[in-house]
């Protein structure tokens, strides 16, 4: 994961110290792209310990459509639990957006605009399946008229698959990225969903193009990082996936192979 490391280098050398929303203070630098290819191997931080159960967890929440805490496969992802009401709800957030978008129909008879759904998902996987040159294989949480109905706005904002040569990419733009904390996560949880996707549409699961927009250090978090870009990455995991339908894939049929890591590092939230 030496494309990782450089990005951290890369903030810290050309970032610009800044406020922030939450006051921690960070590190800013706008605008950076890494590439990773998912058959090199699977690209988990190994320069310190990442909870892979967490990541598979929380996607597969996302893509179940949830949005509440007390969901039964969010006993791994407290990460969410600083931004809950007191019933554990979120709002419109990712999952809502990617498998419920909402639409309003005029309904002519009736006079009336009638509320329904877009699950884009399923949209995804049939464009892949059926129209794999389309340039549209587009999936958003980034709903203008749901912003203020969500605990946290959508950091990482919308990605779009790309079909070549038998292989499946994906590239995902992320407004926002925490580069201790959040940005391992993303790296991992959107390659283990290209991992599902390609399994699902025949392909070969190819690159994954991380693109960022405002690329964040926090403070507190400089000390962490400094330590960690100096320790050597190992080689990266294996991730196995067992055949089974896309919905119906769970944590148990992710099966990560020789993972070898550093010691993990603590990083505060900012919430």
């Amino acid at each position: 994961m030496q494309q990782y490391l450089e990005l951290v280098k890369e903030v810290m050398e050309k970032g610009i110290k800044k406020d922030d929303r939450t006051g921690t203070g960070i590190i800013s630098m706008f605008g950076a792209q890494k590439k990773y290819d998912l058959r090199e191997g699977f690209p988990l931080i190994t320069t310190k310990k990442v909870r892979f159960d967490a990541i598979i967890l929380e996607l597969l929440w996302f893509l179940r459509g949830s949005t509440n805490i007390n969901d039964e496969l969010t006993q791994y992802t407290p990460m969410w639990d600083a931004w809950a009401d007191p019933n554990g709800e979120l709002g419109p957030i990712y999952g809502y957006q990617w498998r419920k978008w909402e639409k309003f129909d005029w309904d002519e008879k009736k006079k009336i605009y009638v509320k329904s759904h877009i699950d884009q998902i399923k949209q995804a996987i049939d464009l892949i399946k059926h129209n794999p040159t389309s340039r549209r294989i587009i999936v958003s949480a980034w709903n203008p008229a749901d912003i203020e109905k969500m605990a946290l706005p959508p950091c990482h904002a919308f990605f779009q698959f790309y079909v070549v040569d038998g292989r499946l990419d994906l590239q995902l733009y992320q407004r926002s990225a925490d580069i201790a904390l959040g940005v391992p996560y993303n790296i991992a949880g959107y390659s283990a969903l290209l991992v599902m996707m390609a399994q699902e549409c025949d392909l070969t699961p190819g690159i994954f193009v991380h693109t960022l927009g405002d690329a964040h250090i926090y403070l507190n978090h400089l000390d962490g990082l400094k330590e960690q870009i100096n320790r050597i990455p190992h080689k990266l995991p294996t991730l196995k996936l067992k055949k089974k339908s896309f919905f119906d894939i769970k944590l148990e049929d992710f099966e990560l192979l020789d993972y070898t890591f550093e010691p993990f590092i603590k990083f505060p939230v900012a919430v």
